[in-house]
C-alpha cells in the first residue's frame, strides 16, 4: 500500500514535507496527514532523516513533524479494527487484489501506483482473514496469555520486550498492531498484555529512522535520535500510569473490554502517542539541544570534498526520495557553476580596468577548485542516477532522472569551458599580451548574455521543471543574440589580423570568444532538455 500510495505520488509528497515551516504544529499536521496518507511512520521518519541529511528541513523543523507521523501511523489500526472484523471483506480483497493487478499490468491506462496500492489493500485483509484462521482454536494461546499475564510487572516488561522485538524484525508498527489486534479479537483476556505490546512497538518502530541515519551527517543522526528519544520517552511514561490509562481508554470506549476489545486496543494505540505529544511539543527547542549535545557535530575537512551517499534503506523504504534528493544536487551544481560564471565575470573586468594579475592571485585558485569539485559531483551523481532509475519509482521521475543525466554532463561541460576561460586569461599575464580595451568593453556584455542565460533556466533546472513556450523562446532569442554577438566579435578580430594585429593576441581573444559562445550553447541545450 505504502509503495503504491508513493509511487502514484510521484514526488509531490516529498515536495510537501521539505516546505514544512519552522512552526512545530504546521509539522505535526504535515507529518500526520503525510502518514495518514503513506501508512507509513517508518517511511515518514526516512524521508525526514534524508531530508535533514541533504540539508532540505532544519532539525527542528524535523521534530514535529516525527510526532505528527506517531500519530498519523495509528489511523491503520482503526482501518484494521473497523474494516477487519466488522465486515467480511475478506471476500472482497481478492477481487480487489485483482483489480489491482489490472491497473498495474495494464501500462497504457497509466495508473500502476494506484494499482499497488489496491493490491496492497487487498493482501491486507487477505492477510488479516488468515490470522485470525490461525487464532481460531485459541484454547492453547488462552492459556499461554493467562500464564504470560499472571507475574505482575514481569508480564509487562515481557509483553513491552516482544513489542519491541517483533516490530524491529517486521520494520511496521502497524503492522504489529494489527497482529495484536487479530489475537485480541479472539481472546479478550490479552487486553493487558496487548496493551503493553503496542506500547512496545513503538520503540521498535525506530529500527528504520535508525537505520537511516547510518553513515549521514550529524543533523540527521541527531533527527533518529529524536524519534528514539521520543518514542522511548512515551513508552516510558504510558508505563508508568498503565493501570489508570488503561481504565481512561476504558472510560472512553463504548462497551467494556471483554465486548469491544480491538477498539480499546485501536483507542489506545492512539491516546499515548497523543498523550506524548501534548507533553513534549512545547520541548521542541531543549529536545534538540539535548540531541546536539548526545551527538557531536560532523568534522569539517580541511581540503572540500563532494560525497553522495546512496541509502540502500530511503532506496527500499521511500524511492521517491532518493530522486528528489538527486534534484536538491542538481541544483546545488548549477550554484557552483554560477559561482565560476561570477568569478570569471570578475576577471573579465580585471583585465578591463589593468588587474589582471589580481585575478590570478584571487580568482583563478577559486575557479580552477571549483571545477575540480564539479568533477567530483559529475562521478558521483552520474552512478547514483543510474541506480535511481532501477527503482521502483514513477515514470514522471524516470523522465527527471533522464533529463538530469544530460544535464549534469552539461554543467560539468560549462564547468570546464569556464576553467579554460580561466587559463585563456591567465595566459594573458604570463604571456604579456593585453587586450584592448575597446575589445573587453564588447566582451563583458557579450558574456552577460550567457550568463543571462543561465540564470533564467537555473529555477527550472533546480525543479527540473518543464519549460513552457513562452520560456523556450526567450532561451531561444537569447542563444541568437549570443551567437550573433560571437559572429560581430570574430569578424572584428579577423579584420585586425589581416591588418596586422598581433596574431597570437587575436587568436587568444578569438578562443575566449569561442569558450563564451559554447557555454551559451551548453545552456540551450539544458533549456531544450527541458522544453521537451
Amino acid at each position: 500500500m505504502s509503495d503504491g500510495i508513493q509511487k502514484s505520488a510521484g514526488q509531490k509528497l516529498q515536495a510537501a514535507l521539505s516546505i514544512v515551516t519552522g512552526n512545530r504544529f504546521v509539522g505535526l499536521l504535515t507529518g500526520c496527514v503525510l502518514t495518514m496518507i503513506i501508512q507509513s511512520s517508518g517511511a515518514t521518519t526516512v524521508m525526514l532523516v534524508s531530508f535533514v541529511n541533504a540539508g532540505l528541513l532544519t532539525l527542528e523543523q524535523s521534530i514535529g513533524v516525527i510526532f505528527g507521523a506517531n500519530i498519523g501511523t495509528t489511523i491503520t489500526a482503526w482501518i484494521v479494527a473497523f474494516f477487519g472484523f466488522n465486515f467480511k471483506i475478506s471476500l472482497f480483497a481478492v477481487p480487489l487484489f485483482g483489480l489491482g493487478y489490472v491497473l498495474l499490468a495494464v501500462k497504457k491506462i497509466k495508473k500502476e501506483g494506484i494499482g499497488l496500492a489496491i493490491m496492497g489493500f487487498g493482501m491486507l485483509f487477505i492477510g488479516l482473514d488468515w490470522l485470525s484462521g490461525l487464532f481460531k482454536d485459541s484454547s492453547g494461546l488462552t492459556d499461554f496469555i493467562h500464564l504470560v499475564q499472571g507475574y505482575g510487572a514481569f508480564s509487562l516488561a515481557l509483553a513491552v520486550l516482544v513489542g519491541i522485538v517483533f516490530t524491529a524484525l517486521i520494520h511496521s508498527s502497524s503492522a504489529m498492531t494489527a497482529i495484536v489486534l487479530t489475537v485480541a479479537a479472539k481472546n479478550p483476556d490479552f487486553w493487558e498484555f496487548g496493551a503493553a505490546m503496542v506500547i512496545g512497538s513503538e520503540i521498535g518502530s525506530t529500527i528504520d529512522s535508525i537505520m537511516a541515519a547510518m553513515g549521514s551527517s550529524a543533523n540527521a543522526k541527531r533527527t533518529a535520535c529524536v524519534h528514539v528519544l521520543f518514542n522511548i520517552a512515551t513508552c516510558v511514561v504510558a508505563l508508568i500510569l498503565f493501570k489508570p490509562f488503561l481504565s481512561l481508554i476504558d472510560l472512553i470506549v463504548p462497551g467494556t473490554v471483554q465486548e469491544n476489545i480491538i477498539y480499546h486496543i485501536a483507542a489506545l494505540h492512539t491516546c499515548f502517542k497523543l498523550l506524548g505529544t501534548v507533553i513534549f511539543i512545547p520541548f521542541v527547542n531543549q529536545i534538540a539541544n539535548l540531541t546536539r549535545k548526545i551527538i557531536k557535530d560532523d568534522e569539517v575537512p580541511e581540503n572540500k570534498t563532494y560525497r553522495l551517499e546512496f541509502s540502500e534503506k530511503t532506496a527500499l523504504e521511500v524511492p521517491e526520495t532518493m530522486v528528489f534528493n538527486a534534484q536538491k544536487e542538481i541544483a546545488a551544481f548549477v550554484d557552483v557553476v554560477v559561482d565560476m560564471f561570477d568569478s570569471l565575470q570578475i576577471g573579465i573586468k580585471m583585465l578591463k580596468d589593468g588587474e589582471a594579475e589580481k585575478f590570478v592571485t584571487e580568482e583563478f585558485g577559486k575557479i580552477e577548485n571549483l571545477e575540480n569539485y564539479t568533477d567530483q559531483m559529475h562521478e558521483q551523481l552520474t552512478p547514483y542516477l543510474v541506480r535511481c532509475s532501477g527503482l521502483n519509482i514513477s515514470e514522471e521521475s524516470k523522465s527527471n532522472i533522464s533529463h538530469m543525466m544530460l544535464i549534469s554532463e552539461e554543467l560539468e561541460s560549462m564547468a570546464d569551458g569556464c576553467l579554460s576561460i580561466a587559463v585563456q586569461i591567465r595566459k594573458t599575464v604570463e604571456k604579456k599580451m593585453p587586450f584592448r580595451a575597446e575589445d573587453l568593453e564588447r566582451l563583458i556584455p557579450y558574456f552577460e548574455l550567457s550568463r543571462q542565460l543561465l540564470q533564467f533556466i537555473y529555477k527550472n533546472v533546480a525543479k527540473i521543471q518543464k519549460l513552457s513556450k513562452e520560456q523556450f523562446d526567450y532561451a531561444s532569442e537569447l542563444e541568437n543574440e549570443i551567437d550573433a554577438e560571437r559572429k560581430e566579435l570574430k569578424k572584428v578580430a579577423r579584420k585586425r589580423l589581416e591588418s596586422g594585429a598581433d596574431v597570437k593576441a587575436e587568436l587568444l581573444y578569438l578562443d575566449i570568444v569561442r569558450q563564451i559562445e559554447k557555454l551559451g550553447d551548453r545552456c540551450f541545450d539544458m533549456a531544450d532538455e527541458l522544453g521537451k
